[in-house]
């Protein structure tokens, strides 16, 4: 028997701030700016009832609503934040929480955040969905 893994990404640009709570952060401990990308992956065996794994225009709309909370934003101000130095890994973790809580859809096994915040730097989670 073969098994099938259809994957769909869908990526999104937006600036947000942060400065690090670790000790000794250095220049990272001071509020700065990253131009954040992030990659949103689905993944599962089978497609819906319209040839979809999930549909881009639910996904876009999710992405609007996560970019108009954490464009412009100190990160460190925000309640997710509480008590966690905001790291990009962090970050990748917390976003993916809001995205699966966002989108129910039975054909999704998988959802993997994959947070870039510059040109060489990124972090990533992944998670097995319900």
């Amino acid at each position: 028997m073969t098994s099938h893994t259809y994957e769909l990404t869908v990526t999104r640009e937006f600036v947000a701030q942060h400065f690090l709570t670790v000790p000794d952060p250095g220049p990272e401990g001071v509020p700065h700016s990253h131009h954040f990308t992030v990659e949103v992956r689905f993944g599962g065996p089978e497609l819906g009832e319209y040839g979809y794994l999930v549909d881009i225009d639910d996904v876009e709309a999710i992405l609007d609503d996560l970019e108009d909370r954490y464009r412009d934003a100190l990160l460190n101000d925000l309640p997710e934040f509480e008590g966690l130095n905001p790291s990009v890994e962090h970050f990748a973790r917390l976003f993916g929480d809001r995205v699966a809580d966002a989108l129910a859809n039975p054909n999704l096994e998988h959802l993997q955040i994959r947070l870039w915040e510059d040109d060489v730097s990124w972090a990533s989670h992944a998670r097995d969905l319900e």
